[in-house]
């Protein structure tokens, strides 16, 4: 049940944003704002510890791994890329907010051997794991961490799905989580090291805005479409970045 309120949060997102662009909103003011969208309960730890919990104790009792955050094609799309861009087996990759580590599962069965997945959840942690030893994978790296508080360096690929539109959400000094996650990012990749971001909160205007200090946008990725006011936006947004000195 609450990845479909995420799911229609996203969508209500989408089209405000939509909304906005029909306005003619000036898109530096609109995008940088410290307040883009309402705070939730989503955006805090104690909701996705009590979510993880709930699915690493189905996991446990009938192996259910549960839900795939904006399923199965947001996973296919991004290994589509990295495919096309040549990522290297050996490449250091790292998967923030890891969740049940499905996408770490994807990866490394897609034969990527340098995997580190990460989730300030302890029950996320938990959960990743025994999935991944479940796959018989128990060479993937999963840690308990948070990632807008540092720590992580070296990484040549670092991957998002659904984190930022997480604490984006957090009701406790959003604009500075926001900016700490910037800031992570930027320390935990190597020069020229390529980020990739899916979110259903964010359009593509406001995430080059977020990340135009110390990255450089390289492309964006076909996702699903919707019309709204006699307007074309994407329900989906997943951009690619490098990051440059």
């Amino acid at each position: 049940m609450g990845d479909v309120v995420v799911f229609f949060r996203c969508l209500a997102n989408n089209m405000e944003a939509a909304v906005r662009s029909t306005r003619g909103c000036d898109s530096e003011q609109d995008s940088d704002s410290d307040n883009d969208f309402e705070t939730s309960q989503l955006g805090t730890k104690e909701y996705w510890e009590d979510a993880y919990q709930k699915e690493l104790e189905t996991f446990k009792d009938i192996g259910d791994v549960g839900e795939i955050w904006f399923g199965e094609e947001s996973m296919n799309r991004v290994l589509r890329w990295m495919d096309n861009a040549k990522i290297p087996e050996d490449a250091a990759i790292l998967d923030i907010g890891t969740g049940n580590g499905a996408f770490l599962v994807e990866m490394a069965k897609h034969g990527y051997k340098n995997l580190t997945g990460i989730d300030y959840s302890p029950a996320s942690v938990e959960l990743a794991k025994s999935v991944l030893q479940a796959e018989g994978l128990t060479h993937v790296d999963v840690k308990e961490l948070d990632f807008c508080h540092g720590g992580l360096e070296g990484y040549d690929l670092c991957v998002d799905k659904g984190t930022f539109d997480a604490i984006s959400l957090n009701p406790d000094n959003t604009g500075g989580v926001k900016r700490l996650y910037v800031q992570a990012l930027k320390a935990s990749l190597k020069d020229q090291g390529l980020f990739s971001i899916t979110s259903c909160n964010w359009t593509k205007e406001q995430l080059l805005e977020r990340f135009k200090e110390g990255f450089e946008f390289v492309q964006e990725l076909p996702t699903p479409t919707f019309q709204f006011g006699g307007k074309k936006g994407n329900s989906v947004t997943a951009l690619i970045f490098k990051r440059i000195r």
